[in-house]
């Protein structure tokens, strides 16, 4: 199961709205940044231009796995495609490191040779202060939008926005200190541009590395999961709840422990309405829910006692020596013991019910119960609930205590 299409599309237009505002926003600063960085002499805002251009491309890079992200499951990739995201903000931050480790060469290069480094014109200064306002714009517009999707890898890209901006005041005081008769000021910034890039850059690479080995949810996240199962009425426990991220979201497993003497089809229905609850939370794209009649420790290892068709085979032999038959089963297998519950077919009257009780206790239960490695045979009577139109209540089958 995936994000529901209202959800999927919200995010999909909000990435696509805020990704195509930055790209627009760069594009303008990287040429200006590059272009008056050569006019003006400085290293540090030319370095800047770069790291506006590392975003351009990061941007891109957000568009291809937004748009990829949001494909349905299919055949190739059974629970969506959300991870696209996750694999997008690895190579964002390789980009990075990239870009910041250059940086960082460069601006060694000029400090060592600052006898050639010219002096710096004023332009720079009006470039990078407009720089540093416009990407702290940048950064609280597209925060505000990412948080409201709650999109780690916009959220991701609105840090980098944030990031530009600390940059761009780091280098407008080189330039500043540069112009004040401080030249190494300017490669400086550049140098110190450089490692913020690539630590950002880190960051981002290692979350991203850590989501694709499933990392799991916070705990503070996994106990808000777990609180919304114990909430379910049926639901007596909770165990074995574990999470992997898929992108943005999460995946969820988990057992619930239930009355061990339900039904199937009732504990079927209680792991459906505890998954229902689970996928109304925004952080959870599927779930798998597994039903347990008691903890997982206690239960008794599969192989070792009967199942159905020999408990059936074993039933019927011993009650057809005595010239009856069961109706239906029950079989029980819990750590006390493997209890058995037998139905009967109801006798028409007095003396066929007497006649039942006189068969039934020539049974050899005692026999049956060794044979079968049973804890308890119980034998109860199926008991035909009056018709919708004499009660009002649909025909159902009961169970009354055997007559012994």
């Amino acid at each position: 199961m995936s994000l529901s299409p209202a959800r999927a599309a919200e995010k999909q237009e909000v990435a696509r709205r805020t990704t195509y505002t930055s790209i627009a926003l760069n594009a303008v600063l990287t040429t200006a940044q590059i272009a008056v960085g050569i006019f003006a002499h400085s290293q540090a805002l030319i370095a800047d231009g770069v790291h506006s251009f590392a975003d351009l491309v990061s941007d891109f890079v957000v568009l291809i796995a937004n748009r990829h992200g949001a494909v349905a499951p299919d055949d190739d990739h059974n629970y969506g495609h959300s991870r696209y995201e996750t694999v997008a903000s690895l190579f964002l931050g390789g980009l990075l490191i990239a870009v910041g480790c250059g940086m960082l060469w460069r601006a060694g290069e000029r400090i060592a040779n600052l006898q050639d480094i010219p002096p710096v014109h004023s332009s720079a200064l009006f470039v990078a202060l407009t720089v540093l306002v416009s990407k702290e714009a940048l950064f609280r517009y597209m925060l505000r939008a990412a948080q409201s999707v709650r999109s780690a890898m916009l959220i991701a890209n609105a840090w980098h926005a944030r990031s530009d901006a600390a940059s761009s005041l780091v280098v407008a005081l080189g330039i500043m200190g540069s112009m004040a008769g401080l030249q190494v000021l300017d490669p400086i910034a550049a140098a110190i541009v450089g490692f913020m890039v690539a630590k950002m850059g880190w960051k981002f690479g290692w979350d991203a590395l850590q989501d694709l080995s499933d990392r799991a949810l916070d705990q503070a996240t996994a106990d808000d999961l777990r609180a919304l199962l114990l909430s379910t009425p049926g639901v007596r426990d909770v165990h074995e709840l574990r999470t992997r991220k898929m992108g943005d979201l999460a995946i969820v497993d988990a057992h619930i422990l239930v009355d061990p003497l339900i039904s199937v089809s009732e504990g079927h229905y209680i792991a459906e309405s505890a998954r229902a609850l689970l996928l109304k939370d925004a952080r959870v794209v599927d779930a798998l829910i597994h039903v347990d009649p008691e903890s997982d420790a206690l239960r008794p290892p599969p192989g070792r006692l009967p199942m159905r068709g020999a408990v059936s085979e074993a039933v019927r032999a011993a009650l057809s020596a005595q010239g009856l038959s069961f109706a239906a089963l029950n079989l029980h297998y819990l750590s006390p013991g493997f209890d058995v519950d037998v139905l009967l077919p109801m006798p028409s009257g007095e003396e066929e019910r007497a006649r039942l009780a006189e068969r039934l206790d020539k049974v050899d239960v005692g026999a049956l119960r060794r044979r079968l490695g049973a804890r308890e045979i119980r034998f109860a009577l199926a008991m035909r609930t009056p018709a919708a139109g004499a009660s009002g209540d649909p025909s159902a089958t009961d169970a009354a205590a055997a007559p012994r």
